[in-house]
């Protein structure tokens, strides 16, 4: 049984409904943390490694089942989008082999140089680095079959902008897999309350404000989500 909300919760949901409706449909970006990306500027790489590639993180712990849900097949191009240490770069790498490609993208450049050191002592000749922009991926037209975001879309600096470069780069049928926190009152983390910007429900409104449509809300993960958009007249 679901207890509804009160009278005053509710108004305040539509107030914020309304409010990103507004700004979205004029092309105003949401209010996003000055700060956001701060520690990236210049970060320690084998710290940053200890911290995403180490059990008890979900996204760590089911890495592979991920990748699987993605869709993502050999011959294929994917950009990794906010690849941080590069764990999803590796195992997309893996995947699509060697007719295939890796956009290995992330601001930060010292993850980017390291994501590269890695990816060729294994090997992994498929993968390309990119330093992107905070308003743009920095990717050719209709260069990518995927893009996958995991737990990046909360450190976006613009995300309309970002998503709107994105959908850029996508080929024609292309499709955006989105991975990030559940933020929910009362259930999630202190650390996600304060950290994580936006819940599902507003991630799901501003990525469709600017011409995605949701087709998949998948239930694989607990403390995360994981959504699939296709761009709306791309197929």
């Amino acid at each position: 049984m679901v207890c509804p909300l009160p009278l005053s919760a509710r108004l305040v949901q539509v107030c914020l409904a309304l409010v990103l409706a507004l700004s979205t449909a004029y092309g105003q970006e949401p209010q996003v943390r000055s700060d956001v990306n701060r520690k990236f500027v210049d970060p320690d790489f084998q710290a940053w490694v200890v911290r995403f590639e180490s059990p008890g993180r979900e996204v760590y712990d089911r890495r592979h089942r991920i990748v699987e849900a993605t869709g993502v097949k050999t011959g294929m191009t994917v950009a990794d989008i906010g690849a941080g240490t590069g764990l999803f770069t590796r195992l997309f790498s893996e995947q699509v082999g060697t007719s295939g490609k890796v956009y290995a993208v992330d601001i930060s450049k010292v993850f980017i140089d390291n994501i590269l050191n890695l990816s060729r002592q294994r090997g992994q000749r498929n993968v390309e680095g990119v330093v992107n922009a905070s308003t743009d991926v920095q990717l050719p037209p209709r260069s990518i079959g995927i893009a996958f975001i995991c737990d990046t879309y909360h450190h976006f600096e613009k995300p309309l902008a970002m998503m709107q470069s994105i959908r850029r780069a996508l080929k024609p049928g292309g499709q955006v897999i989105v991975v990030d926190f559940r933020k929910i009152p009362g259930v999630s983390t202190p650390w996600v309350m304060g950290h994580v910007r936006a819940g599902k429900s507003q991630v799901v409104q501003e990525i469709e404000s600017v011409g995605f449509r949701l087709v998949e809300d998948s239930d694989l993960l607990k403390t995360n989500y994981l959504l699939r958009f296709e761009s709306e007249g791309r197929r």
